[in-house]
């Protein structure tokens, strides 16, 4: 598996809950979950969608989230402790190709389930056939990830935007893909699933908009966080970084600025 480019330090564990913010709403509505009594979140890092989607399916609901790293699997059980769905969720650590079910509960599941994890593993398709496995015939699997060249902002940033093609060629260095969003229906039929539906999650925003300002700081937060990287890989120069995370800030403050953003989404079922 590819290493994770944000790392797991404090910092990025509040970013990504701050960006599951953003996201879950549209995200579970994407979702249409329809009384799932078990659903497997694979990758859950630090569990707040997790935890949205059990509460979302009530108290008879039981969803467990694998995380490999033992860090975010702490944070995840510090953040999720007060939640009301907390005693509906169980958090193992594992590996998302290989998860560690018992074997009574592979074909156990309504629902498998997995977001910004593909775009992360050197073997994607490894990871959906885990999930096909690990859902009863007829049971869902979704997953969402990234294609970053879907990105559009007006008026255009050039050194932000050579920054974001400098972190896309990142995961290419780390040997996964930036663009695995837009193979999500195909890994789906080639692991055995029966493609039903694919859809976008927006995650964009413009001058104006209540969530503006937070999408433009968890923007330069996940870019700025893999700085050290960048430069250990030759693709960018600190000044590169600091004049594109600058232009970035100033473009935020414009009164006409758009982004367009949006995550890939598709839905298959494993056959009867």
């Amino acid at each position: 598996m590819g290493l994770y480019l944000h790392g797991s330090s404090e910092r990025e564990q509040a970013r990504l809950d701050r960006q599951s913010g953003l996201i879950d709403r549209r995200s579970l509505a994407t979702l249409r979950l329809g009384g799932e009594r078990r659903v497997l979140d694979l990758g859950c890092g630090t569990g707040r969608f997790t935890r949205e989607i059990a509460a979302a399916l009530g108290p008879e609901a039981h969803v467990l989230g694998i995380e490999r790293d033992p860090r975010q699997i702490e944070a995840a059980r510090l953040l999720g402790a007060a939640h009301p769905a907390a005693g509906q969720v169980e958090l193992r650590e594992g590996r998302a190709e290989d998860p560690p079910l018992a074997p009574d509960e592979v074909g156990s599941f309504d629902l498998a389930h997995a977001r910004f994890l593909l775009e992360h593993h050197e073997d994607p398709l490894a990871v959906v056939r885990a999930m096909v496995r690990a859902v009863c015939p007829g049971g869902r699997v979704v997953l969402a990830d990234d294609d970053h060249d879907v990105l559009r902002m007006w008026p255009e940033p050039p050194a932000f935007l050579a920054l974001w093609r400098a972190y896309t060629r990142l995961y290419v260095e780390n040997g996964t893909d930036p663009y695995v969003g837009r193979r999500l229906v195909a890994l789906l039929s080639e692991a055995g699933a029966e493609p039903a539906r694919n859809d976008w999650i927006f995650y964009g925003s413009c001058a104006g908009s209540p969530e503006h300002a937070a999408l433009l700081e968890n923007v330069a937060g996940f870019i700025g966080g893999t700085r050290e990287a960048l430069f250990a890989a030759g693709l960018a120069k600190a000044d590169e970084v600091e004049r594109g995370l600058a232009e970035l800030a100033r473009w935020g403050e414009l009164q006409d600025g758009a982004l367009w953003y949006a995550i890939s989404w598709a839905e298959g079922r494993r056959p009867r």
